[in-house]
């Protein structure tokens, strides 16, 4: 295939196919296949009295045609052997066919017709389209041309709507595969982007919440220093090993192995908002929680615990749950206008899930956080 534009090939195998496959191995030879019907200018060769110079001129080159064809085929399939080809093989291949069909045809007329359909298929299919059209169009002219207006060719005129079914149908092989792969590039940087903004959620609800909650006990611990210098060096230690365990979850979610569980959320919320200073109301069983909603129930429980000890300012939270319900309230200084990029990616996690989330200012003042499936 040419290396300076990427190509279409009908032969083409999937790259990540084992070498076992029999159409990896064998599958180039439907292009090939078709040389079967060269057996016509052969026997033409056969049967036509020339000079022993002509026959020997119109079989090297329908040999050298069937080779050069054959090979494009193969070495398509099989890029390792284009490498001690030259750059611009398939563009070279294709104008010598191009070549070898006139010479056949001007030495055999009629019986080397053929000869343009085999170029305009191997044009079509492994040629650049910037080659590939003009080489079919002037192959359809050309035929065209002959069979209509030159006498001697008139017997050919068959020729003729095969060569058009030939390009049309190749033509539109070519620009379906070229739209199937442009498809696949768009899937493919669709997915990558998702991907991404997958990694950036989960990075950003991991520190969000495990730094909040360092934030909180460090100024607890410098609260302590003077008071109680013990519990201040007890809550420095717990420092240490919360941002540890932040730097293995961070690691663990860039590589998307981290599974949240709503158990050890349900525990990490009770100790964020007692660090914090707020008085904590959490249940520590999540099993009346449907087991399908439990791992979206966890990252919103995170989030919404965040976002209480990082702006409520509040003296009290109370979180319940429910068989397919969440249900964060506080009673501080109410929500927060516009939505963060942490609630933004919560929303997102609880729609795809089916569910709906609804952040509220609470009828006695707070902030109100539910996740309910109906």
């Amino acid at each position: 295939m040419s290396a300076s534009e990427p190509t279409v090939s009908a032969t083409q195998a999937a790259p990540d196919a084992g070498p076992t496959d029999l159409w990896v191995r064998w599958g180039w030879l439907t292009g090939p296949v078709w040389l079967v019907f060269m057996v016509f200018p052969v026997l033409d060769l056969v049967r036509t009295p020339r000079s022993g110079a002509g026959v020997l001129v119109a079989s090297t080159v329908l040999v050298v045609f069937s080779a050069v064809y054959a090979f494009g085929f193969f070495a398509d399939a099989r890029p390792a052997a284009t490498s001690w080809l030259p750059r611009r093989w398939v563009e070279i291949s294709t104008l010598v066919l191009l070549a070898l069909t006139a010479a056949g045809v001007w030495l055999q007329g009629t019986y080397a017709m053929g000869l343009c359909i085999y170029t305009s298929a191997f044009a079509l299919l492994l040629a650049p389209l910037r080659l590939a059209a003009p080489v079919a169009v002037g192959l359809v002219g050309a035929t065209a041309w002959l069979t209509t207006v030159v006498d001697s060719f008139s017997g050919g005129l068959f020729f003729l709507p095969v060569m058009l079914a030939t390009v049309v149908t190749f033509t539109t092989t070519r620009l379906m595969e070229e739209r199937r792969l442009v498809d696949q590039e768009v899937a493919d940087e669709l997915t990558l982007v998702a991907e991404r903004e997958r990694v950036a959620r989960d990075v950003h609800d991991v520190l969000g919440h495990s730094l909040t909650v360092v934030v909180a006990k460090a100024e607890l611990a410098e609260r302590l220093l003077d008071l109680d210098p013990e519990r201040a060096r007890a809550e420095l230690a717990e420092i240490r090993s919360l941002s540890r365990e932040a730097l293995s979850e961070v690691r663990a979610t860039v590589a998307g192995l981290r599974v949240t569980r709503l158990g050890d959320e349900l525990a990490a919320a009770r100790a964020a908002l007692t660090a914090a200073g707020i008085d904590a109301v959490v249940p520590s069983d999540p099993a009346v929680v449907d087991p399908r909603r439990r791992l979206v129930l966890a990252w919103v429980l995170r989030e919404a615990v965040t976002n209480v000890v990082r702006h409520s300012d509040a003296d009290r939270c109370v979180v319940e749950l429910g068989h397919a319900r969440l249900r964060v309230a506080d009673d501080g200084r109410g929500r927060v206008r516009g939505a963060g990029n942490g609630l933004r990616g919560v929303e997102e996690r609880v729609r795809a899930a089916g569910g709906t989330l609804l952040v509220d200012d609470a009828p006695g003042g707070g902030t109100l956080l539910e996740v309910t499936w109906s």
